[in-house]
């Protein structure tokens, strides 16, 4: 199917989120969509897929103009969206939430629907049960399942909003290889992503957004230093690698052990310095998310220690302590789920930053609390007001007011995917932030799907394989590939 916009426009208040963009995306092919946090790439696929409606513009399919006012219309003119937080029902199996929504009768034929599905999963190689309960699925899996569920709706053109931010390499790969394969069948595939790397390898044409509008577009053999100009309107160069002074411990990890349904981690032991960044690295459920959770005081360890060092009293041993204690000696969480877990929809920023804060009395005091807002949201260049309800920031800005509700002084920063669906620059801005909370004395453990991250920010690294835990490996002495076989269980004594 062929899908065209012509001059789409919307408006968010002040803020012109689409402005005159037009786009042809031609069957059978595979367009991405470049662009800074805030650029309209979301919007746009939103008034694509028939969350929101446009003020003006059209949209055309094979040459036929289209009105498109619901996901249910865009579905039945066979459009289908992947959205960057998975629009799932965790409680119900598989099978009930691919059933879910669909144009089925009162009661639906469960054996012939699991046949389609099953003939779908054949076809990609995936390996999903369909009695599985959703909220024991990876990221990967759940992307996995809203594909076969838009795949068995009949869609024709599928909307994939920034699909690799948490997600394993392995899973990556499998999700390359199925839009590849999509694609080769037909379908119309837009790839939406702040990420050069993937988008040069992945797509036939790429359209680059800036502050609302279309700046350009390009096929291969791409420039990348144009393509980050024209997204930035500026040259963008990494900094170099800075490590803080690490002279001082902070906390001692000894003989931690967690048993979770899934996997079984055993006596892991590591020292963690005043200033030091650690980086987790490994396939996704491998457990470093356990480690995490177990060290934010989220999961309880079945043995072992947690000793916060206190230089002028006895070391303090955290395991068996609530969440809140640990919140309270200066260990602080972001998960990588922002509306699941990290934020409250139907809330504002500035009922965040309350609520984030230590309260001090029975009243709110409204000048204060309306300066800490103002100064947070300028502080993390959060592209909304303190009245914005959090559901109406885009992605990259949700993971911006996360990091915004830290709070100081800080011992320890856990981070799942700090900088999930953040562009280069914004990346850069926050991890110059987090290096900042390192200055101050707080140690920083963080998660990440991306190598490269890992790679560039972290001063040591620990691998997981199928919960196995490696030593702290000095990140200066390690390359991708090293990193890259550990993880996919090569080079393990």
């Amino acid at each position: 199917m062929d899908v065209e916009l012509k001059n789409i426009q919307k408006w968010f208040g002040k803020v012109h989120a689409n402005d005159g963009i037009s786009l042809t995306i031609s069957s059978g092919t595979i367009q991405g969509i470049l662009g800074e946090n805030g650029a309209g790439k979301s919007t746009l696929m939103k008034i694509l897929s028939g969350f929101y409606s446009a003020d003006s513009g059209e949209i055309l399919l094979n040459g036929k103009k289209v009105t498109i006012q619901s996901p249910a219309d865009s579905v039945r003119h066979g459009i289908g969206m992947l959205h960057q937080d998975p629009l799932d029902f965790p409680p119900l199996k598989v099978l009930d939430n691919l059933i879910v929504g669909s144009p089925c009768e009162v009661f639906p034929d469960k054996k012939r629907i699991l046949k389609e599905i099953n003939a779908i999963q054949d076809q990609f190689g995936f390996h999903i049960s369909p009695d599985a309960y959703v909220d024991r699925l990876t990221v990967g899996e759940r992307q996995q399942m809203e594909i076969i569920r838009l795949l068995w709706l009949g869609a024709e053109v599928l909307i994939l909003d920034e699909p690799t931010t948490g997600i394993s390499a392995q899973q990556k790969e499998r999700l390359f290889e199925t839009v590849v394969k999509l694609a080769s069948q037909g379908k119309a595939i837009i790839f939406v992503s702040h990420k050069l790397e993937e988008v040069e390898r992945l797509c036939h044409q790429v359209a680059v957004f800036r502050q609302g509008k279309n700046v350009g577009e390009a096929k291969p053999p791409y420039d990348t230093n144009l393509l980050v100009e024209m997204m930035f309107g500026k040259k963008i160069t990494r900094p170099p690698k800075i490590c803080e002074e690490q002279d001082q411990d902070n906390f001692q990890i000894s003989d931690l052990s967690i048993d979770d349904a899934r996997i079984y981690i055993k006596d892991v032991s590591f020292n963690f310095k005043r200033g030091e960044v650690i980086g987790l690295a490994g396939m996704e459920g491998s457990g470093q998310a356990l480690i995490l959770r177990a060290l934010a005081g989220i999961v309880r360890p079945t043995g072992g220690h947690i000793w916060m060092k206190q230089p002028d009293e006895k070391d303090l041993d955290l395991v068996g302590l609530h969440y809140f204690d640990f919140r309270e000696h200066g260990i602080s969480f972001l998960p990588a789920s922002r509306l699941e877990e990290g934020l409250i929809s139907g809330l504002t920023l500035t009922e965040h930053f309350v609520l984030a804060e230590k309260q001090d009395g029975f009243f709110i005091r409204n000048q204060e609390i309306a300066a800490l807002a103002e100064k947070r949201i300028g502080d993390f260049n959060i592209k909304g007001t303190p009245l914005t309800q959090v559901e109406a920031l885009s992605g990259g800005n949700q993971q911006r007011a996360e990091l915004a509700l830290m709070r100081s002084p800080l011992r320890m920063l856990l981070l799942e995917n700090p900088t999930r669906g953040l562009d280069i620059e914004s990346t850069m801005y926050i991890w110059g932030k987090l290096k900042q909370r390192c200055k101050e004395g707080a140690s920083i453990m963080f998660i990440s799907s991306d190598l490269d991250e890992v790679m560039q920010y972290s001063d040591r690294i620990i691998v997981f394989f199928g919960g196995k835990v490696s030593e702290p490996y000095d990140a200066t002495r390690m390359n991708i590939d090293q990193l890259g076989q550990l993880i996919g269980g090569k080079g393990w004594s």
